[in-house]
């Protein structure tokens, strides 16, 4: 299916790419800290509204 080539680069390009991210993620932390504090509010928000979308879902399918 893929050659050895492939497995490798694509090896390869995902460590590098966690690395890259968690770098960034690590340089901006106290920006993120300050900007975004308090986002977490919203994603509980989205998780209970599709949580909600599910249970209206399965009790009008009964």
């Amino acid at each position: 299916m893929f050659s050895k080539g492939q497995i490798i680069f694509s090896i390869i390009f995902f460590i590098s790419f966690v690395i890259a991210i968690f770098y960034s993620y690590r340089k901006d932390i106290i920006v993120h800290q300050r900007i975004y504090k308090g986002s977490y509010k919203i994603l509980i928000g989205f998780i209970l509204f599709i949580l909600l979308l599910f249970v209206i879902k399965i009790f009008f399918k009964h």
